[in-house]
């Protein structure tokens, strides 16, 4: 049995990225990217107007009033074609290029225009000019390497005018569950001795969170030729393989035993809730087990199988584990010696511990928004102390 900190280090080791791929930008949201977003064009690709109004040359206003002819006009994508001769101004619209040898904007309220002739009479105040290359320039980078593609970063990667970006691919994870008793949500009403099998879409949904491809969830019968059959067939097909349950030394535990050779990284972590969870290697896939108790299942995979998902698709492997200081708003115990992870939840600006803490509770689980990290023999602590939480 190997400490908390013994276990990251193992999954960050192990969490190494799957490849990249190019993919187009309409579907990126999500991906994570490989190669930085590099500008194809300036932002703006010239100077443009502000504001409605008129362009102009800035030192044909020295002297107000002033009286310029109106030779065309300007629209966004419709420039005015040629360059603007002295005496002359250009009606405007926002989002227009000026025409070559203007350099102001002047807003259309303070303007008084009588057919092609425009008067010029108040000061103009600000350029209303955005400047070519103002935001970005050719070859600039816009969105770096390891970036999570979001809202954001999406539209900076439109408007570097590019069709498509290379990004790690994503894990390809099966959730297995095993146990005579399970069935699948609701059908248990059905039959006294079964249970629902409630593990999996949970797992599935921080799954997708953590930016892996959830191609399967499969409810497996305590039958070891069948579970063998079943990994042989998936095992291809997958990059990791996630097992609930039957890590124990039981008749009927089979969670190792049906992926036959396998490479162990470690079988059991000294933490509280989760101690049965193991991480092992079948050829290029990852198994991982976790234990079968829905919040023991939960809280192993939310401080192992997430950073694994993360590092296998590109991302910081270890940044989904950024502990933090919080105030305690309740009593805690004395360690003991396994970490514990408590099931906590944010109350008015403090740390409420759930009453519940058992690793079979699934109600808690809904209302438990953080994990409170106690070290092994740590004192007991009294409300207003500080403590470690993690975002459940």
């Amino acid at each position: 049995m190997i400490s908390f900190d013994e276990a990251v280090a193992i999954v960050a080791g192990a969490a190494r990225p799957l490849g990249r791929e190019r993919i187009a930008l309409d579907d990126a949201a999500g991906r994570v990217l490989a190669a930085p977003v590099v500008a194809r064009i300036d932002g703006p690709r010239f100077d443009v107007s502000t504001m409605d109004g008129y362009a102009v040359r800035d030192g044909e206003l020295g002297q107000l009033p002033r009286c310029l002819r109106v030779i065309g006009e300007a629209f966004p994508g419709a420039p005015f074609g040629s360059p603007l001769e002295p005496g002359t101004c250009v009606r405007i619209f926002t989002g227009a290029a000026l025409p070559a040898g203007a350099d102001r904007v002047v807003m259309q309220e303070i303007v008084e225009r009588d057919g092609d002739e425009a008067l010029f009479a108040t000061p103009p105040g600000s350029l209303f000019v955005r400047r070519r290359a103002s935001d970005f320039a050719i070859d600039d980078v816009l969105v770096g390497a390891g970036r999570r593609l979001d809202a954001r970063s999406l539209i900076a990667a439109a408007a570097a005018d590019v069709d498509g970006v290379e990004v790690f691919r994503r894990p390809r994870l099966l959730i297995v569950g095993t146990g005579d008793e399970l069935v699948a949500p609701g059908q248990a009403a059905e039959t006294a001795a079964a249970i629902p099998e409630s593990i999996s879409v949970g797992l599935a949904a921080m799954a997708v969170e953590a930016g892996a491809d959830v191609i399967g969830r499969q409810m497996l019968a305590d039958d070891l030729p069948a579970m063998q059959a079943a990994m042989a067939e998936w095992s291809p097909r997958v990059d990791v393989i996630v097992v609930t349950g039957g890590a124990s030394v039981g008749a009927r535990d089979f969670a190792k035993q049906m992926f036959g050779e396998i490479e162990l990284l470690f079988s059991k972590v000294a933490i509280k809730p989760g101690k049965p969870v193991w991480l092992g290697r079948v050829g290029e896939r990852l198994i991982v087990g976790l234990p079968g108790n829905p919040t023991s299942a939960l809280v192993t995979a939310r401080l192992l199988l997430r950073p694994l998902l993360d590092g296998l698709g590109g991302r910081d492997s270890l940044a989904s584990l950024a502990w933090r200081r919080a105030i305690l708003g309740t009593p805690m115990e004395q360690g003991g010696d396994r970490e514990t992870f408590w099931r906590a939840r944010h109350v008015d600006g403090t740390v409420m511990l759930e009453a519940n803490q058992d690793s079979g509770a699934q109600k808690t689980l809904a209302e438990a928004d953080l994990l409170v990290r106690q070290r092994v023999g740590q004192a007991a602590l009294e409300p207003g102390s500080e403590v470690d939480v993690l975002d459940f």
